[in-house]
């Protein structure tokens, strides 16, 4: 059985409204009713009751978290950032994993409402858009634009597909594939293809798309698109993949299959995540700056918990990494 407050007086032998004052640091607090009470604290080893102070307090210093798949590199990374960060700050990181199921993402949102957190950061962007606009926490969107009153984050991805296009092209391409994201699931990153596709049509080459299913993290499919790929068109020469990871299954494919990367094809990634410096080849790839984009967004959320207004649009600049697939 848990530890109370009730236990923590009677073994210090002093009253409850002594020992919340020290639990929540109130009013005058002498050295030794200080040192009693943590005395017992460690005899009892009492686990505040987050949720009870919470509610005393009006704030529970728990922030949610939904994402679509945690096992993602980039998703995985970002995570990470974020639970750094805000843990820095005062606040604990309450992570959902959605695994793109409408019903789950649900699921979760209803539970980070009733569980009190601050706010929400949404990651994850299956549901009707009211679904969001009904949540009455703070809230910030990655990689999506809700409404015009929810603030999101994203990286430039008009820009990054033109960087990618730019380099293709600067290396001799003339047969270039897209491989990117379901463009039903709504998500900026859809503009990664939009800005790809501009450049090669200015440019009048040649160019097709692929796309992957609804449930986008699907690493199987990622192999077999790949292989669909040079199926379909043997005589391609340049991929843009809008993540690091379907880059190193089209990579993968072409080693299976003796075509020669960087010779025969040339390769593009989008993310930059840790592990596509270890491929073989080193991945080029459009770097998006996670850990900035994980730290603006739990500013944004802690300045909205504070009250404070904050912009609707933070988009971070990309940049071209070259390695060796290019």
């Amino acid at each position: 059985m848990m530890a109370t407050i009730k236990d923590i007086a009677k073994i210090a032998g002093i009253s409850v409204t002594s020992v919340s004052r020290v639990l929540n640091n109130r009013g005058y607090l002498s050295n030794d009713l200080k040192k009693k009470v943590q005395s017992a604290i460690e005899e009892l080893n009492y686990q505040p009751n987050e949720l009870a102070r919470s509610l005393q307090k009006k704030q529970s210093n728990i922030i949610g978290l939904i994402i679509p798949n945690v096992a993602h590199p980039f998703f995985g990374e970002l995570t990470s950032a974020i639970e750094t960060y805000a843990f820095s700050l005062g606040f604990k990181l309450l992570v959902c994993n959605s695994q793109l199921d409408p019903k789950k993402e649900e699921e979760y949102l209803n539970m980070l409402r009733a569980s009190q957190v601050d706010g929400i950061i949404m990651g994850s962007h299956t549901m009707d858009v009211l679904e969001y606009v009904n949540v009455h926490q703070p809230l910030v969107t990655i990689d999506r634009k809700i409404s015009e009153n929810i603030p999101y984050i994203c990286s430039d991805n008009f820009n990054g597909g033109v960087l990618a296009a730019e380099e293709l092209l600067k290396k001799g391409c003339q047969k270039i594939a897209y491989i990117g994201g379901n463009v039903d699931l709504d998500l900026l990153a859809k503009k990664r293809y939009d800005g790809f596709a501009e450049t090669l049509s200015k440019n009048k080459v040649w160019h097709t798309s692929l796309q992957t299913n609804l449930n986008g993290f699907d690493f199987e499919e990622y192999e077999q698109i790949a292989e669909n790929l040079f199926n379909l068109h043997e005589n391609i020469d340049g991929v843009f993949a809008t993540s690091d990871i379907i880059a190193s299954y089209v990579l993968k494919v072409c080693q299976r299959l003796n075509i020669q990367v960087p010779q025969q094809v040339k390769i593009i990634g989008y993310d930059d995540v840790k592990i596509g410096a270890v491929f073989t080849p080193e991945l080029t790839t459009i770097h998006q700056p996670i850990q900035k984009m994980a730290e603006k967004t739990v500013d944004l959320l802690i300045q909205q918990i504070g009250g404070e207004k904050v912009p609707k649009a933070t988009i971070f600049p990309v940049e071209l990494v070259k390695r060796k697939t290019t």
